[in-house]
């Protein structure tokens, strides 16, 4: 399985990526966990995407076509495959992923895109908790944790991260729509995209399954 998950902030990648690898066994690579690895050790790297991210802007396309490649390159992910959350976010990102993947001999299987609107992503992501000790992450109306504020899991406390407020959600959802959105249409001239509506978790797991024949 070689598959990238595309679609807006909030619509539920990462999600679907994790139920993925638990229930295939092909990788979830996150760049956006990746940058947050990189965030928490404050490398060079780490401190240079975290000033993006934190603008509700894309990290630049060489620093993460290097990452990536990186991680791609590994025997663990050619035995296993992969899906891809988060990356290419540009065109440029997946034009330079194909011309990477015909050096390896391989290609993507397809491409599922999640879609979700403007103001419903914005109500998942502005109710999104996150706790400072471990990562977990709550939400208010669906996921709440079982004491205000504090992690079920820890005891540390809850907070929303910058890039989950209303006015970053928005700016994020702007440069999705300018930036990652023609990503679709590339690979669409491909003919490997798969359109779904991302509502409840197992509904689009179910859709997902059924669009690559699992």
């Amino acid at each position: 399985m070689r598959i990238l998950l595309v679609g807006p902030p909030g619509v539920g990648k990462g999600t679907q990526a994790a139920l993925l690898q638990q229930r295939h066994g092909a990788l979830h690579i996150s760049s956006g966990e990746i940058f947050r690895t990189e965030m928490k050790a404050e490398t060079e790297l780490g401190k240079l995407a975290k000033s993006y991210m934190e603008r509700g802007e894309l990290v630049p396309d060489e620093v993460t076509i290097r990452m990536m490649a990186t991680r791609l390159d590994t025997p663990e992910v050619r035995e296993k495959g992969f899906i891809l959350d988060g990356f290419p976010r540009t065109v440029a990102q997946a034009q330079a992923l194909d011309e990477w993947f015909g050096q390896k001999g391989v290609a993507l299987d397809a491409v599922i895109a999640l879609e979700a609107g403007d103001d419903e992503v914005v109500r998942r992501l502005s109710g999104r908790l996150t706790c400072r000790q471990c990562g977990a992450i709550y939400h208010r109306d669906n996921h709440p944790p079982q004491v205000p504020g504090v992690c079920d899991a820890c005891g540390g406390e809850l907070y929303v991260r910058k890039d989950d407020r209303e006015e970053t959600i928005r700016e994020r959802l702007r440069v999705y729509h300018e930036t990652t959105k023609p990503v679709i249409g590339y690979y669409e001239q491909q003919g490997i995209v798969r359109r779904i509506e991302a509502l409840e978790v197992e509904s689009t797991y179910a859709k997902i399954k059924a669009a690559l024949g699992l």
